[in-house]
């Protein structure tokens, strides 16, 4: 029977128990040469290519008349103890993790690579953690249908399409009907990709008009 997940304790880890990251005290010089002192959270698990994860941005285009979608996930995330609305992330080399773990988390298979970002930081005042955007072409035939998902054991993660011009008002409408039911955030990068094509067709309506609402 399906539960809510929910924190039964939490308690300080020592680093050395640690098994995927650890704390550093950093000692660096600022730019008029005074001493400070700085904390980060580093990985222990960052591949052999110096990349900790792939973010992927998959495109499906149906062969229908229908407006392009994407996929984003749910997933329940215990350092926030709420279902995280986001990107599918991974960590190995980019372009074939992000096929695979598109596969493997939603069922879609995607027969291009896009776009392969540069190397990019997501939250760099409190880890080093370091990651590519990696964007992959799916057909599909609709949107009605899911593909079987090929999910490892614990893994819980359910995969929604969205229309790509539907994005923004839908994660802004979290905010208002999800979050009664369950705890939802939305992860930081999938929102500002939706902001980003908000303001690109916004702009492009308004003959490159900005300052009025989205």
């Amino acid at each position: 029977m399906s539960q809510i997940p929910r924190i039964i304790s939490e308690q300080e880890l020592p680093a050395s128990e640690a098994k995927w990251v650890t704390l550093k005290k950093i000692t660096f010089t600022d730019e008029t040469g005074k001493e400070r002192l700085w904390e980060a959270a580093e990985r222990k698990t960052r591949s052999k290519g110096g990349i900790d994860a792939v973010a992927i941005m998959a495109i499906l285009q149906p062969k229908k008349d229908l407006p392009p979608a994407t996929v984003i996930i749910e997933q329940y995330r215990p350092p926030v103890n709420s279902f995280v609305i986001g990107l599918i992330d991974e960590g190995e080399s980019p372009e074939t993790t992000a096929i695979r773990e598109l596969r493997e988390e939603t069922g879609f298979e995607a027969d291009a690579v896009i776009d392969s970002s540069d190397l990019m930081v997501s939250d760099p005042g409190m880890s080093s953690t370091n990651m590519k955007l990696v964007t992959l072409r799916v057909p599909v035939e609709d949107y009605d249908t899911l593909p079987k998902q090929v999910l490892e054991p614990g893994e819980f993660i359910k995969p929604v399409v969205v229309e790509l011009d539907k994005l923004y008002d839908k994660l802004q409408g979290l905010n208002s009907t999800l979050i009664v039911m369950q705890n939802y955030v939305v992860d930081a990068r999938l929102s500002h990709l939706a902001i980003g094509y908000k303001l690109n067709s916004h702009i492009a309506a308004n003959k490159g008009i900005v300052g009025t609402n989205l």
